[in-house]
């Protein structure tokens, strides 16, 4: 009889350690890693703009893709985005699509979101109403919320500010 207790005192002695651990094994992040990828994202938004591809722009958002931009907060849907972009790209030459510095990026605890504050100049060359050629340069600020969907980093949100040169 003292078997059976000694061994059901150790079965629960086990099943609660285990409870415990399992409670703190928590998949470490490699923070490194995950901010190479979020560049990789970064950078490639880069060439969407001269190559003028709204479709792989707009695959970077989210389902859920909120922007705060000219004091408007709007959830377009991917269509929209594209359409959207499809139209700026179509009206403008890039001539610089610059970070004026390395973009800031920093992640949560858990490694699920994380952040980028970007300093930008862009320069673009356009007709202007009467079918001249014009140049255009404009200064931009803004930060991208990124969230891990499974394994591939998405933008839920983007809030941009700008100031004209």
């Amino acid at each position: 009889m003292k078997a059976k207790t000694v061994l059901k005192l150790f079965s629960i002695f086990a099943l609660v350690a285990f409870t415990f651990s399992s409670c703190h094994d928590q998949k470490k992040v490699d923070f490194e890693s995950e901010k190479e990828e979020i560049l990789k994202l970064h950078n490639a938004q880069r060439d969407y703009h001269f190559n003028k591809d709204s479709i792989a722009f707009a695959n970077q958002l989210s389902k859920n893709f909120i922007s705060v931009n000219r004091g408007e907060i709007s959830s377009p849907k991917k269509n929209e985005t594209i359409s959207r972009y499809h139209g700026y790209f179509s009206s403008v030459e890039f001539l610089k699509w610059d970070d004026v510095s390395d973009p800031i990026i920093k992640f949560s605890d858990d490694g699920s979101m994380a952040y980028t504050i970007v300093d930008k100049i862009v320069a673009v060359s356009h007709k202007d109403e009467n079918g001249n050629p014009t140049e255009g340069q404009t200064h931009f600020a803004w930060t991208a919320i990124y969230k891990k969907y499974g394994d591939q980093w998405k933008i839920d949100c983007v809030t941009s500010t700008n100031k004209p040169f």
